[in-house]
């Protein structure tokens, strides 16, 4: 009976012609605790002793050992792993680096927190999300850099669903859980100067409404429109603010061995800019960014901006993930960021210094 399981768990992955098939029969999982899978290579294939598993639970992602438990028979082989600690709910796994079918793991947490509390309302996904309620949105770093003196950047961004798709308006308009509210900070540290004051730091609260395709037929991955304010807290002739609206859509790609490319310009239109009224000339009107993941260890990210005035940035950012960096439940990312071009902060927006190289680390990169 076990067996005849397993091979009904492979027949919509056949139906599909997938490379490497992955199966279960035991998709009740405790984090924590060994989970099995059979695995079924491609003809001509063999099946290693070892292989790495690519798991995913929302923003959480990692990558642990499969150990062959059996000889391959018929061109299959069972294999066991550990689930991490930490994860919980709908699980997805498949191979790392390789074309593979997903398995998906409903996984019970090791040990669930106290219902009811704020903090669970706001970061536990319900059944069936995609990503739960409270979720990264531009990446989260530390880095430092010397240019002229030791300086640091770093960055917190998330994105909060207004309206839950289970219940109330969102469920009986379902086109309304699609806002959200997004908060980015960004701000610069002079860690040279006696009293390391902060040079900068840029306040970005947005409004916005994302769509995300459900077909296979639809000529765009996902697309985001909403309204974002920008603005440094400062007083005086040190006061810098800006109201857009803008669009980003998306597009995304990927590879048969796990890579993805992502391709997400953020266009801009200007509501008000009194107090920088020449910053397009600096910024332009579209924020071109391009992310490549090499589906293992490696991402690189872009972001480039071209002013009316022939004048714009360069952001490149190169993170390597870190297995054994843990923060919370998401992994860590040995991160390298260069800047190059005008306006770093939105202080000096018209502003050009020399390069500048900093390394940290990354929680969302």
């Amino acid at each position: 009976m076990r067996r005849l399981l397993a091979g009904l768990l492979f027949l919509p992955a056949l139906a599909h012609g997938q490379g490497w098939l992955l199966g279960t029969t035991a998709p009740d999982v405790r984090a924590g605790t060994a989970f099995e899978l059979t695995v079924v290579a491609p003809p001509g294939e063999a099946l290693p002793d070892r292989l790495d598993a690519r798991i995913r639970a929302g923003v959480d992602e990692r990558v642990v050992p499969l150990e062959a438990a059996g000889v391959a028979e018929d061109g299959r082989r069972r294999y066991l792993a550990t689930l991490p600690d930490g994860m919980a709910g709908s699980v997805t796994v498949t191979l790392a680096g390789r074309d593979s079918s997903t398995v998906v793991l409903l996984v019970e947490d090791a040990a669930p927190p106290a219902r009811g509390g704020l903090l669970e309302s706001l970061t536990r996904a319900g059944e069936g999300d995609a990503e739960p309620p409270l979720s990264e949105n531009d990446p989260m770093y530390f880095v430092v850099g010397p240019r002229g003196g030791l300086s640091a950047r770093f960055q917190l961004s998330f994105k909060y669903r207004i309206f839950d798709h289970r219940s109330g308006v969102g469920r009986d308009r379902p086109w309304l859980a699609g806002f959200y509210f997004g908060y980015t900070q960004t701000s610069l540290w002079d860690l040279s100067e006696k009293s390391r004051p902060f040079r900068d730091t840029s306040y970005r609260p947005s409004l916005f409404w994302k769509w995300e395709r459900t077909d296979d037929r639809t000529w765009i991955d996902a697309v985001r429109i909403g309204y974002e304010h920008e603005s440094n807290g400062g007083g005086g002739l040190r006061s810098r603010s800006i109201d857009t609206l803008f669009v980003r859509p998306e597009w995304q790609w990927k590879r048969d061995d796990d890579a993805r490319f992502e391709f997400t310009p953020k266009l801009v239109r200007y509501l008000e800019k009194d107090e920088n009224p020449d910053i397009q000339r600096y910024r332009g009107y579209v924020d071109w960014r391009a992310r490549y993941d090499s589906g293992l260890n490696w991402i690189t990210t872009g972001t480039v901006r071209v002013g009316t005035a022939r004048k714009g940035s360069v952001l490149l950012e190169v993170s390597r993930r870190i297995r054994d960096l843990k923060f919370g439940p998401v992994g860590g990312y040995f991160h390298i960021q260069l800047f190059s071009g005008y306006g770093e902060d939105i202080l000096d927006y018209d502003v050009r210094r020399s390069d500048q190289i900093r390394i940290g680390f990354a929680i969302v990169p």
